[in-house]
């Protein structure tokens, strides 16, 4: 098992950058591929970001490539992602997410899940 705690959510302006981290612990963390999900106050979560065990694949949803990027360290057991260019529709709590299997953009492939962290942007 690995557990998964995200930290770095906050109040921004538009326009605005925020870093998040989660931090894992537990089971090799390499081991993992991971993601980064949102879910806003009336919807369905959904797919923001993903990145391989190595870091040589990622994908990202439309709505923030070119905005967002995620990344890894191995090392320190952690996953980022920098979020540049906030807008106010990306205001939503932030998830985590491993996967023991193949990299996945689908929430139902990602077994493990961390608490999340609010982003809030205003305008």
């Amino acid at each position: 098992q690995v557990q998964l705690v995200e930290s770095g959510g906050g109040l921004v302006q538009a326009g605005g950058s925020l870093r998040l981290s989660c931090a894992a612990s537990g089971r090799t963390f390499s081991t993992y591929n991971m993601g980064w999900f949102r879910q806003a106050p009336g919807k369905e979560r959904e797919f923001v970001a993903a990145i391989n065990r190595n870091s040589d694949t990622t994908f990202y949803a439309g709505s923030v490539k070119g905005r967002f990027t995620i990344s890894r360290d191995n090392a320190k057991n952690t996953m980022y992602l920098q979020m540049n260019s906030l807008k106010p529709e990306d205001t939503a709590v932030y998830y985590c997410a491993a996967t023991g299997g193949i990299i996945s953009t689908r929430v139902y492939d990602f077994e493990y899940w961390g608490q999340g962290t609010q982003v809030t942007v205003s305008s």
